[in-house]
């Protein structure tokens, strides 16, 4: 059985890509690990994980969270995606 060429390794990788090979689809996705903590994937190159109490402690700080980055984002000092 013949190895196949660059090109044909090429059009195998497109056409999977195509069908939605890539992961980056920009949702985000959740898992549970061994050990309980709960991961969010889709955030950046790396999972965000943290237990349980730590999240509800997030989300509870929700309101803090969105004034101090409106307040950053009009001082200019955070990193924003040019649209």
């Amino acid at each position: 059985m013949a190895e196949p060429t660059y090109e044909e390794l090429k059009a195998k990788i497109a056409e999977m890509e195509k069908q939605g090979g890539g992961r980056r689809t920009g949702s985000l996705e959740f898992r549970v690990g061994e050990k309980g903590g709960v991961s969010v994937y889709g955030l950046g190159r790396f999972p965000v994980t943290l237990y349980y109490e730590q999240w509800i402690r997030l989300l509870e700080a929700t309101p803090q969270l969105r004034t101090f980055l409106e307040d950053n984002k009009a001082t200019g000092k955070l990193k924003l995606k040019e649209k």
